[in-house]
C-alpha cells in the first residue's frame, strides 16, 4: 500500500509544478489538461479546458499528484504539511530557501534534538513543508 498526497491548486497547478521543478528538481511524470480527457466532464465540473485535470510529479523519488480541481482560485491546504528529508545540511538549506521564496517561514531551519537541520514553512501556494536532515541514530 502507498499513500500519496493529492493537492488541489484550484487554478494554479501549472505554476506550482514549474515552481517545484525549479525549487526541488521535481520531474513531471504525467500531466493532462481538461481538454485532453477522453470523456466529457462530470456533472457540475466547469473547469476551463486549458487547466490541469491531473498531474503527477516525482520529488526525490516520492510522488505528489495535483489538479486544478474546480478552479475556485482558493486552494486550502490546512491541517497537514509535506515533509522532505535531505542528506546534508547544505541540501536542506537549498531546498528550504527555494521553497520559502514568496512564502512564509514558520520555523527557521535550525538544529533540534532530533535533527541537525529542521525547519517549517508555507510556500507561495499555501502548502506547508517540513525540511529536515535525519539525526544520528543510536548504535
Amino acid at each position: 500500500m502507498q499513500i500519496e498526497p493529492y493537492l488541489f491548486f484550484e487554478g494554479r497547478t501549472e505554476e506550482a509544478l514549474a515552481f517545484y521543478q525549479k525549487a526541488l528538481g521535481a520531474k513531471v511524470e504525467m500531466m493532462m489538461r481538461n481538454r485532453e480527457s477522453p470523456e466529457p466532464p462530470p456533472p457540475g465540473m466547469n473547469a476551463p479546458a486549458e487547466k490541469i485535470m491531473h498531474a503527477s510529479i516525482l520529488i526525490d523519488g516520492g510522488r505528489v499528484m495535483a489538479s486544478d480541481g474546480m478552479c475556485s482560485g482558493k486552494p486550502n491546504f490546512a491541517g497537514f504539511s509535506l515533509s522532505i528529508t535531505k542528506n546534508t545540511k547544505q541540501e536542506a538549506e537549498r531546498a528550504f530557501n527555494a521553497l520559502a521564496e514568496g512564502g512564509k517561514v514558520t520555523m527557521p531551519l535550525t538544529r533540534t534534538f532530533f535533527s541537525p537541520a529542521f525547519g517549517m514553512l508555507t510556500d507561495r501556494f499555501g502548502v506547508g513543508w517540513m525540511v529536515m536532515v535525519p539525526g544520528q541514530q543510536p548504535s
